[in-house]
């Protein structure tokens, strides 16, 4: 038999939202934050909250529920974490409560208990907004192959999003989508309710979970951008707009779901204007990541005076608007419906601090992703060897003009249609200086994780150096 320390160390550095491995770690205090309503002696559904400490002195915080049983559930034995003394309980067998559909519908019924408000257990506290019923007798799925947090849908009514690293404070997917919600925004999945705790240590509050629409019809954006791209590459003698699988009439309508996404969050959320000095200064942050991006990928190092050109004419702007954004904007954050695009994953950058993720940014940031997204499709088609069997006659260098043809083609029908119209001067100076920052850091991420797919960004920096951009 597993004790629970033992058991919860190893469940937590095998799970795949673990964001620690590699580095060496110890597990601190597991702390209880609360118990689920409704829970009996046979079913106690409950939440942890691990401390990880790792060698270099960084802390992290992880949640862990748990479905604990007094006799062992042979259905549950994959998901299997340890025994627990629990008090009044006596010795009980604990596992991941999202693969028991048992303890998952305790989690509904506590959502659809607090219908348009608030249910407090423990210190936990479940938020609803008002406009659906719940369906409490959905069954459960734990989605499978997720990174930093884990889904679990329930029937087809429901999908509830637990954040696994979890930092006191408003987490931006809830406080965004909520607003979103609330003013009848088309481009998302309605928020139907959030789960938090009050922390006691920083008398913060931790957002845990939400839960949203489940979009059944929704065919995933980066998908659909690679099938359109199989489409072409089929084609010899076709151009992308004359293939089936044209993407022109999905990017444009992309640009406009975000143009109006962008206009409805600066309607809701604060917007600040940054003067000569503060742009100046983010100008300086670009290059400062350049430099950091040099000492990783030397190669970047032939570009440097253009991208230093790009960032000054950045720096040269006297003023720039900033507000609430995406952050983290690219094909995998969106999703197809036959009511149109919705956007998805609101929580930014999950590399930066929940404090960082939270400061107003200019909506460039949310354009400049989503072109490097649209330029990124078809290399990986090419890259994947995806392509293979339908153009074995083409040469690369074919396969290459062809791929440029379907980013240029796409990344202008999609900015155009964000800007509704011919970009500025300021507008594209913004774009460039964006679009460059992106590329750069795609450097560094694909020389430390998949080193033979760096000339992606690289070559795209190289056209932007050339004053070659895809922008319109």
């Amino acid at each position: 038999m597993n004790d629970m320390h033992t058991g919860l160390k190893h469940y937590i550095d095998s799970a795949r939202w673990f964001g620690g491995k590699g580095r060496e770690w110890t597990l601190g205090e597991i702390r209880r934050v609360g118990t689920l309503p409704h829970s009996t002696p046979e079913l106690t559904a409950v939440i942890e909250l691990v401390e990880i400490s790792y060698a270099d002195g960084d802390q992290e915080h992880y949640q862990v529920p748990l479905a604990l049983y007094p006799d062992s559930q042979e259905r549950l034995e994959h998901a299997f974490i340890g025994m627990l003394d629990e008090p009044g309980l006596g010795e009980v067998h604990a596992y991941d409560a999202l693969h028991d559909r048992e303890a998952m519908s305790l989690w509904l019924q506590a959502f659809a208990a607090a219908a348009d408000g608030k249910v407090t257990a423990d210190d936990l506290a479940f938020h609803r907004v008002a406009g659906h019923e719940l369906d409490t007798e959905a069954h459960s799925t734990l989605f499978s192959g997720e990174q930093s947090n884990s889904s679990v849908l329930f029937g087809e009514d429901s999908l509830m999003k637990v954040f696994r690293k979890v930092t006191p404070g408003v987490n931006p997917d809830v406080s965004i989508h909520e607003v979103l919600t609330r003013a009848g925004s088309d481009h998302v999945a309605a928020l139907y309710g959030w789960l938090d705790v009050v922390d006691e240590e920083t008398d913060s509050t931790i957002q845990l979970a939400m839960l949203q629409q489940f979009l059944r019809t929704a065919t995933d954006g980066w998908e659909l951008a690679l099938a359109s791209v199989r489409d072409l590459f089929s084609e010899a003698d076709l151009h992308a707009e004359e293939v089936g699988g044209d993407f022109a009439g999905e990017a444009t309508r992309l640009g406009r779901a975000l143009a109006e996404t962008h206009t409805t969050l600066a309607e809701h959320f604060p917007v600040d204007v940054l003067t000569g000095d503060d742009v100046a200064d983010l100008a300086d942050a670009m290059r400062g990541r350049l430099r950091a991006a040099i000492e990783v990928v030397p190669a970047l190092a032939e570009h440097a005076d253009a991208l230093e050109h790009t960032y000054a004419a950045l720096a040269g702007l006297d003023e720039l608007e900033v507000q609430q954004i995406h952050g983290d904007l690219h094909l995998g954050q969106t999703l197809r419906t036959v009511r149109g695009w919705k956007i998805v994953d609101f929580e930014g950058e999950p590399a930066k601090p929940l404090a960082e993720r939270l400061l107003p940014d200019s909506p460039w940031r949310d354009v400049a992703g989503m072109l490097r997204s649209l330029d990124y499709a078809p290399r990986a088609v090419m890259m994947t060897g995806q392509a293979a069997d339908a153009v074995h006659e083409d040469t690369q260098e074919q396969l290459a003009y062809r791929a440029a043809e379907w980013s240029a083609r796409n990344g202008a029908a999609f900015v155009t249609a964000y800007a509704d119209g011919e970009l500025t001067d300021a507008q594209q100076t913004l774009l460039a200086a964006y679009t460059a920052d992106k590329a750069v850091y795609e450097t560094v991420y694909e020389a430390r994780n998949r080193p033979t797919w760096v000339d992606i960004p690289l070559e795209a920096i190289s056209r932007l150096a050339d004053n070659r951009t895809e922008t319109p």
